[in-house]
């Protein structure tokens, strides 16, 4: 499942909010994106058709995790822009970056857990 950058958006007000009322998503939406209500109740309807959320009661809750969104488009990203390779995206990621010891050390671990 693949949803464009304005969807991710849009759901990340679900997410972070979540169970929300349709009224109360449609208020945030003209508060971050500007957009009137009918805009609001488009995506609803448009992600709603896909599986992606339920609006029952006028309670709308996500049927689709973050994770999983994030899962799927860092692959996308990975497949499209390096070739696959996880060693040239995070490379990419870190090339202008200084990891802590910290950071370091979490990332090694999660690594570890990894190893096949």
């Amino acid at each position: 499942m693949k949803l464009t950058c304005t969807e991710i958006k849009f759901m990340s007000l679900i997410w972070d909010n979540e169970p929300i009322s349709s009224g109360k998503l449609v208020t945030l939406c003209a508060e971050k994106f500007g957009w009137k209500k009918s805009t609001t109740y488009t995506f609803l309807k448009r992600l709603q058709e896909r599986g992606v959320v339920t609006n029952i009661d006028a309670t709308v809750t996500a049927l689709v995790k973050r994770e999983a969104i994030q899962r799927i488009e860092s692959k996308d990203v990975m497949e499209t822009s390096f070739e696959g390779s996880l060693p040239k995206f995070v490379t990419a990621f870190l090339s202008d970056k200084k990891l802590s010891k910290k950071e370091i050390d979490e990332l090694k671990e999660l690594l570890d857990n990894y190893k096949e």
